[in-house]
């Protein structure tokens, strides 16, 4: 990632392509998820993952390539990058997201209502290929820990 704050792509040929500044991540509570089971079950087996919502973010446009990070038990625990935005005719809109999810090293966040945005660099890393996330401590003592300045 370059250190400017620019992002790059590929383009047909190959090579790195200058699109702009780094798109935005927004943040989304897991609502109904009782586990990261049933956050993995949303998106097996479909080809094109989106949620519904009946406000669009402000910042949508600088949204495009950036994340949807999910919040479970006060963690951020999973991405998923978000591909576009549209209107549906009974005026709701939907995020389309790409069909893959991808487990976050969980990061403490509050429940929130409505859109949060979230910069590349205060979102939390991929966890690596073969890394368990089994001992991370609960969001609820991270969080209480974290403003005692223990972590």
């Amino acid at each position: 990632m370059p250190s400017d704050g620019v992002s790059t792509a590929l383009d047909t040929n190959g090579s790195h392509a200058h699109i702009g500044p780094m798109p935005l991540n927004l943040t989304k509570i897991a609502f109904g998820a009782k586990s990261y089971a049933d956050l993995e079950s949303w998106y097996a087996n479909r080809r094109s993952p989106h949620l519904t919502t009946r406000y669009r973010p402000t910042r949508w446009q600088e949204c495009i390539g950036g994340s949807l990070y999910w919040i479970h038990e006060h963690n951020m625990v999973a991405r998923s990058t978000i591909t576009g935005f549209s209107q549906g005719e009974d005026g709701r809109w939907t995020i389309e997201l790409e069909p893959h999810l991808v487990p976050v090293l969980p990061k403490p966040k509050r429940a929130h209502q409505g859109w949060r945005y979230l910069t590349d660099r205060m979102a939390p890393r991929d966890l690596e290929d073969g890394e368990d996330v089994g001992d991370v401590i609960p969001g609820r003592i991270a969080g209480k820990l974290q403003r005692l300045g223990l972590i």
